[in-house]
């Protein structure tokens, strides 16, 4: 049964030792434990991909697809170390009208999960911006909802470090129009990622962030005048 997949233990404690030993010789000589654990997390995505799509559309099209490789790409990086001490993925959201995605990241001491909008494009972040000028008290209303705040604290991504281009400095939304990124996240501890419901939890913090999701959705496929746009 989905819901009985759990993400072991042993799948936490082979990134610590790899975050010891993060060189090709000890990976190719702890490659049966890499590969069990690996196994373990795409049965784990498999099973939480399974409970998302019965609340929500997905089109990832698998737990093995959502995962992000553990191979780094060092080629243009300062860091050398040829692997990534983490499980992490990501399910995409289907259909041009639901817009926004879900992100997994599971690593000792540093395990959450994220939601949201990482890299709107130019005409996005326009059409956001729009809708923020004419309407941020219901913004800060809706970003201040109590469940989400409870759930993930405050909206968190990338700013300006100044008014964005049209905007003046003194913008009584200026804190909003700022904002590049829009991101929420909810952290958990080590014991709570290995306990018996943590499928059931992690299906329920994202099932939460699904009205800001939906907002962001119906906004980022209209206009002004409530036509479908789609780009």
């Amino acid at each position: 049964m989905a819901s009985s997949v759990i993400i072991k233990k042993e799948s936490l404690d082979f990134l610590k030792a790899l975050s010891k030993n993060n060189n090709r010789d000890w990976f190719t000589k702890h490659k049966d434990r890499y590969l069990e654990a690996h196994n373990n997390l795409i049965a784990f995505a498999d099973a939480l991909l399974i409970e998302m799509n019965k609340h929500d559309k997905i089109e990832t099209p698998s737990g093995k697809k959502s995962l992000h490789r553990i191979y780094r790409d060092v080629r243009f990086s300062k860091d050398k170390t040829p692997y990534s001490a983490r499980w992490s993925g990501g399910f995409k959201r289907a259909t041009k009208k639901l817009r926004g995605g879900y992100y997994f990241h599971f690593a000792p001491g540093n395990s959450f999960l994220s939601a949201g909008f990482w890299g709107p494009d130019a005409d996005d972040m326009k059409r956001i911006r729009q809708d923020i000028g004419l309407n941020h008290p219901d913004w800060k209303k809706m970003i201040s909802n109590k469940t989400l705040v409870k759930t993930f604290g405050k909206m968190r991504g990338e700013q300006l470090s100044s008014a964005p281009r049209g905007y003046a400095k003194d913008d009584p939304a200026i804190d909003l129009l700022r904002y590049k990124q829009f991101i929420f996240k909810h952290t958990f501890t080590d014991k709570e990622v290995s306990a018996s419901d943590f499928l059931y939890q992690s299906n329920e913090v994202f099932k939460k962030i699904r009205p800001f999701l939906n907002f962001m959705s119906e906004l980022l496929t209209t206009d002004a005048n409530g036509q479908e746009i789609f780009h």
